[in-house]
């Protein structure tokens, strides 16, 4: 197989422990099964190196803020007036604290009464689900919920029940045959860029006695007359018990949130283990956010732009006779299916100028690997043309025509349960 991969050159500088059999097997069965004999001994993940003219989808930085001179200001000056501030766990922190001000900033954002601060997205998910659910509890999982939400199941020790993405039909069956739960979606899915049908999902959830959980890390900042995100631009905010979010898409910093009502945000910092066992955020992160959000209300001319530049492309690359997957927003991906197919997407892409981000298993199900484009608001129309231009050029390199996303988006729409019944067997390992 062609494979212009960065080659995985392994050495031993310094002397390590003995790794026992059990270990062994399993980091041999890695370099054996996928490193060698599935990435032709490189790496799905690492193919060329950018240069200064290529164009790169692969940050989840949507409104183009990484290098804002207002949040790069705010941040360095915290930093050098107060370097790395106290390291301690968030428990610690009072009420007067700047990082308590920023969460009661945000939630008020958010439409809410309270919120969370956390060191990701990740310990949120993980975080809230432990706090929630138990070993009694069934939790509903949209198939395509992301993957720190499954960690939370685990955690809790609860017990995952599947249903078809953005399903609330199948949904309302699997909660009359379980009993109530928690019921948890992605306001817009990671994977496709699809988006939950969230006035329908909180209706059963309302109707069922169902704790309802929605992950806004992909709407947060980019939906919503200021980015108060989906739930509360829709009206949702009294149906939807806990919103959670990544700050490292459209916030572009590296922390989590969570909204809630007040009486929950203190039990949860003394009873979420990731809360009660990780230090609290920096106080140029805490800066950075709170210079952030300003900008995000007040520069909505950034969502307009994201949004004009994601239909473009949504439109186009249809067009051609890519499977979007429904995508709605500014995540678009092209699932090439197997991981050797998708090396070639990425050679093709990458040989091109067009870099974006490989998805593969545990990140989706096996043989439905993707590359995925995160669209954001720098783009310009030169830009976008020239990504619809380089994926028309190269359907025939990459043979569109015969992925499997390309057979489904030429099936009848009777079969598109098959499919989900398919994706939702692979996901059962994934899980």
């Amino acid at each position: 197989m062609k494979n212009n991969v960065t080659r995985l050159i392994l050495s031993k500088n310094f002397p390590c422990a003995m790794e026992p059999d059990f270990l062994e097997r399993r980091v041999n069965a890695y370099y054996r099964n996928r490193v060698q004999n599935t990435w032709g001994g490189g790496h799905i993940m690492r193919g060329r190196v950018p240069d200064k003219s290529a164009l790169l989808l692969s940050s989840n930085d949507y409104l183009f803020l990484a290098n804002h001179p207002g949040i790069v200001k705010a941040t360095s000056e915290s930093l050098l007036e107060e370097g790395n501030g106290l390291l301690m766990s968030g428990v610690f922190l009072h009420a007067g604290s700047a990082q308590a001000k920023l969460e009661k900033k945000l939630a008020a954002f958010m439409h809410a009464e309270a919120g969370v601060l956390c060191q990701s997205g990740w310990c949120a998910n993980t975080g809230l689900i432990q706090t929630i659910a138990d070993e009694r509890t069934p939790v509903y999982m949209d198939m395509l919920a992301h993957m720190s939400l499954w960690e939370g199941v685990r955690s809790a020790g609860a017990t995952a029940v599947m249903f078809f993405h953005n399903d609330p039909g199948y949904l309302e069956k699997q909660v009359l045959k379980h009993g109530p739960g928690v019921i948890v979606v992605d306001s817009i899915y990671s994977t496709n860029g699809s988006i939950c049908p969230l006035r329908e999902i909180a209706e059963i959830a309302g109707e069922q006695g169902c704790i309802l959980v929605v992950d806004e890390s992909h709407s947060l900042g980019t939906h919503g007359d200021q980015g108060e995100g989906l739930v509360a631009s829709m009206g949702l905010t009294d149906r939807v018990h806990f919103r959670t979010a990544s700050l490292a898409k459209a916030f572009a910093g590296r922390a989590g949130f969570l909204v809630c009502s007040e009486r929950f945000s203190e039990y949860f910092k003394c009873e979420s283990h990731p809360a009660i066992f990780s230090s609290t955020l920096l106080p140029y992160e805490v800066a950075g956010i709170d210079a952030t959000l300003d900008v995000i209300r007040k520069e909505g001319w950034r969502r307009d732009k994201l949004h004009v530049n994601a239909a473009y492309l949504r439109l186009h690359l249809d067009a051609l006779g890519y499977n979007l997957n429904d995508s709605q927003s500014q995540i678009i991906s092209l699932e090439s299916g197997s991981e050797q197919q998708t090396i070639v997407l990425r050679d093709a892409l990458e040989a091109r100028g067009i870099f974006g981000s490989v998805f593969c298993a545990p990140a989706t199900a096996k043989n439905r690997a993707l590359i995925r484009f995160s669209i954001h608001s720098g783009l310009t129309q030169f830009d976008l043309d020239r990504i619809v231009q380089v994926c028309a050029d190269i359907r025939d390199e990459v043979d569109l025509a015969n992925w499997p996303s390309s057979r489904r988006k030429r099936s009848t729409p009777s079969t598109a349960h098959e499919c989900s019944d398919s994706i939702m067997r692979d996901l059962a390992g994934v899980a």
